[in-house]
């Protein structure tokens, strides 16, 4: 099971609740992409990272895309 190298997001569990609180097991799973970066400008490697991650990363400056 893959995880986001940075925040360690990976897939999490559950139950789906309906109207009538019948439970059934379901999974939530991150929206994982693989990249290539410089984080914190280190040497620049691939990773797998949460589209979340990825972008906040960006916008702060901590991540650089390759």
């Amino acid at each position: 099971m893959a995880k986001d190298a940075i925040t360690g997001a990976r897939t999490r569990f559950g139950n789906q609740r309906s109207h009538a609180l019948n439970a059934n097991r379901r999974s939530w799973k991150p929206n994982l992409q693989k990249v290539t970066v410089k984080i914190n400008g280190d040497a620049a490697k691939t990773v797998y990272l949460t589209a979340r991650t990825l972008r906040a990363g960006l916008k702060n400056g901590s991540i650089e895309r390759v």
